[in-house]
């Protein structure tokens, strides 16, 4: 039997990493506050809790390692309290601006002995509000705005006070909304899987909460719904749209043994799908955890705002008695005590990178918190990987060279082909697709191939035994002589090339050669990167140091490190940041982690390496180094907008503070402009649009 609610509403009044406190309203019937206080301690998660029961607030202390805020709340709704929600409800805001709006209206054609208890009763909230903020954390913005409509009812001056009332619960109600639809729309970036799963059991379907899908279980996925898990495909067929976590726009069409991604939308089809990771270990839970994550982990421009806000309010209020003495008139001081410079300070820097980080989603692109958009546009050395980031990493045949002349160089090509078209590896894939591209694609035909792990494949044709592999494998493993072609064996090696062996009969029959083509964007993209304030470009690679240097000249690089191990890489990132710089590494492999890991931000291509996409600051989704300079160019525009809104917020409070001083403003006008600028510098710091790819020639 569901317990009966204990609290009529439960919102959020103040948040921190790990810390969190909550403004509650308790029906009649609830338990006292050291109950309340009990039953909170008892979550997951939770280290501490303790309860105002004066000012109806409940701070919780919790492990960010093990639990969010949203699981926080999922959990007291469990505990059997209704009407528990994370944050006020856009209605109740709106409830509260009209209810002030009917005071400021009514009070002023009623009789004067009620509009001191209507003017009051309007008031109460909010200077309740600014008593238990003055005891939890001394003067902040909140208590001047109580102490100015306190002055102002203490005057009889009602329609101040009541206008008062009425615009900082408008400005209160918009700020509140800016901020929760930055939030909303960095979310959006992951479609949210159903509350109920389709599963199988004992061989009929049934649907269950998500929460009780486990490991080995048999999900059931038709046309149109999210997947929920990550797992493999057991049986049927469908089509499935990967662009929300890969970024890759045409859908893929899935069978028997393929591998899905919870998040991902079935368009087409039907899937039966093992579930290999449920819940909070699911590809998606683990981007939404980024998210979560980003929504209350603090840049150094944001708490920089925020203390330079917080310094100000003694200013202020120190301000305001002056201008009492000077003038006379509290009227002055009421004025002075509206016109903070808290609210623009310290949700326009917030706003303005939650909406960036959308508009990167939008773009194709992951940024893991503010920090790291802050620290991207910071950045001043852009490091790059080779392979599979400045270059496709897709290998193509580049020379096929017959050292027997029954054999020309595309019989070469298909005689390989032949054997390797068993094998998935990136050589053979490139192998396999030259050969289907010759005029006359010709198979050999063969017995059963034989794979010998890190070296090649093996097999017999025409009763002569062929490999495919390394010079290692052929000369050492097979022992066939490759001295006699040396001289062409090294200059393939020196132009870059990886090499491939073809033994036939005991003796080399050729060498298939094989290279990575440069992305067609690599140029213009370092060119753009170069315009946005970047200063050094390098390139680290474990390729040979010809092939590298060919190709730092080529891009008109500024250095590389060539022949590197991922220790090497590692230790060069360490040597740089020593040196002051402030590296942006551009990665997508297991050996980039280290790299990664160490550079001041991290940048992982889409197709990267789980460990290489985890590890970095900021993830590609989409297979295009172009988005790296889009990355960059997003991050200078959020820092600007961030610089113009810091300098707006702080031109446009001091003149306002500065008349109100003087006695030019009326609290009245001075409510109005300062909410007014308030609002307009937080939808400043709200707009702005995806990136576009910057099209000069580099």
């Amino acid at each position: 039997m569901t317990a009966a609610p204990w609290l009529r509403t439960l919102e959020v009044a103040h948040r921190l990493p790990g810390r969190v406190r909550l403004r509650y309203r308790r029906n009649a019937h609830a338990p006292d506050a050291a109950v309340l206080e009990g039953m909170a301690r008892l979550i997951d998660g939770v280290t501490s809790a303790r309860v105002n029961a004066r000012a109806a607030s409940l701070v919780i202390d919790f492990d960010a390692q093990r639990t969010t805020l949203m699981a926080i709340v999922t959990a007291l709704g469990d505990l059997g309290w209704d009407a528990v929600k994370a944050r006020p409800r856009d209605d109740e805001g709106a409830g509260a601006v009209a209810a002030a709006l009917a005071v400021l209206v009514g009070a002023s054609v009623a009789p004067m002995p009620a509009r001191l208890p209507l003017s009051l009763a309007a008031a109460l909230p909010m200077l309740r509000a600014g008593v238990e903020d003055y005891r939890e954390n001394g003067v902040t913005s909140h208590v001047l705005e109580s102490m100015a409509v306190a002055i102002s009812l203490a005057r009889s001056d009602f329609l101040a006070a009541n206008a008062t009332t009425f615009m900082l619960a408008l400005g209160e109600y918009m700020e509140q909304s800016i901020a929760r639809r930055s939030d909303d729309l960095l979310k959006h970036l992951l479609r949210p899987s159903s509350d109920l799963i389709w599963v199988l059991r004992d061989g009929e379907e049934a649907q269950i909460p998500a929460g009780e899908v486990a490991v080995g279980d048999t999900v059931v996925v038709g046309a149109g719904a999210v997947i929920p898990v990550d797992g493999t495909v057991m049986s049927g067929e469908g089509v499935v749209n990967e662009a929300a976590m890969t970024g890759e726009s045409v859908s893929a069409i899935k069978t028997r043994g393929a591998k899905v991604l919870s998040g991902t939308t079935m368009e087409d089809g039907r899937l039966a799908i093992y579930a290999e990771q449920v819940g909070r270990h699911t590809a998606a839970a683990r981007i939404a955890d980024y998210v979560e994550q980003s929504l209350t982990a603090k840049s150094e421009a944001q708490l920089d705002a925020a203390r330079l806000a917080d310094r100000l309010v003694p200013t202020v209020l120190k301000l305001a008695g002056v201008s009492a003495v000077l003038t006379g008139d509290w009227r002055a001081a009421a004025s002075v005590l509206q016109a903070d410079y808290s609210c623009a300070l310290k949700l326009a820097t917030p706003v303005a990178f939650k909406s960036a980080m959308f508009n990167a989603g939008q773009a194709g692109i992951l940024v893991k918190g503010a920090t790291a958009l802050e620290r991207l546009a910071h950045a001043d050395t852009f490091i790059f990987d080779k392979t599979g980031t400045l270059t496709t990493g897709h290998l193509e045949i580049t020379d096929s060279i017959a050292f027997d002349s029954t054999y020309s160089a595309e019989d070469l090509i298909c005689l390989a082909a032949s054997v390797e078209e068993h094998y998935f590896h990136p050589l053979a894939l490139a192998v396999v697709k030259a050969a289907r591209a010759t005029d006359q694609h010709r198979h050999f035909e063969h017995t059963e191939v034989q794979f010998i792990v890190a070296h090649g494949v093996a097999s017999e044709v025409k009763g002569q035994r062929i490999v495919v592999g390394s010079r290692h494998f052929v000369e050492d493993h097979e022992g066939i002589d490759v001295s006699a072609h040396s001289d062409v064996v090294e200059r393939l090696y020196l132009e870059g090339k990886t090499l491939l062996f073809i033994g036939f009969g005991g003796r080399l029959l050729g060498i298939l050669a094989l290279k990575d083509s440069l992305r067609a964007d690599a140029a213009a993209t370092i060119a753009r990167l170069r315009r946005a304030g970047v200063k050094r470009v390098l390139m680290l690679t474990g390729d040979h140091r010809d092939r590298a240097a060919e190709l730092a000249d080529q891009l008109g690089l500024d250095g590389f490190h060539a022949e590197l191990t991922p220790e090497d890489k590692a230790g060069i990132i360490a040597g740089l940041n020593a040196k002051g710089a402030k590296i942006a590494f551009v990665g997508d492999g297991v050996n980039d982690a280290p790299a990664l890991a160490g550079a001041h931000v991290g940048v992982a291509m889409q197709k990267g390496a789980d460990i290489a996409r985890l590890t970095a600051d900021v993830v590609l989704l989409e297979d295009s180094i172009a988005r790296v300079a889009d990355a960059r160019a997003l991050a200078n525009s959020a820092m600007a907008r961030i610089a113009t809104n810091y300098k707006l917020t702080v031109g446009l409070n001091t003149a306002i503070l500065g008349l109100a001083a003087l006695g030019v403003l009326s609290p009245v006008a001075t409510a109005v402009l300062h909410n007014g600028t308030t609002i307009g510098i937080l939808l400043n710091a709200f707009r702005g649009s995806a990136p576009k790819a910057d099209r000069r020639p580099g």
